[in-house]
């Protein structure tokens, strides 16, 4: 239980300092938001647990071809807050956006014979 909470605190940490970091330097704060954190962190907590390389090489994998649909949102959300009323609406678009990306990705990697 000890493990599950250091985890949890450790990982939600993070997040919280990238926010109280963004609102002193943005720059700073995307650098730190842009870094694999969330990716290395679980790389770490599931390597822990299983000790099995192969699954953390296969993950790493996976996490490659799924990252690429997330891109374009962080390309098209300034200009979907200006254009869709503010952050909430642009946002869901984001989300909209990313879901049908991943959608199309295992598509097209399943017909490429990609086997995640």
């Amino acid at each position: 239980m000890t493990y599950l909470i250091t985890k949890a605190l450790l990982s939600g940490g993070i997040i919280v300092a990238v926010s109280e970091i963004a609102k002193r330097n943005n720059t700073v704060a995307s650098i730190v938001h842009s870094l694999p954190l969330t990716s290395l962190l679980a790389f770490i907590w599931l390597y822990s647990e299983t000790k099995d390389a192969a699954l953390i090489g296969r993950h790493a994998y996976g996490t490659f071809w799924f990252v690429l649909p997330t891109l374009p949102m962080f390309l098209i959300m300034p200009w979907m807050i200006k254009k869709l009323g503010g952050f909430w609406p642009a946002l869901g678009a984001g989300m909209v956006l990313s879901f049908g990306l991943y959608w199309l990705t295992m598509r097209l990697l399943k017909i490429a014979g990609v086997d995640l």
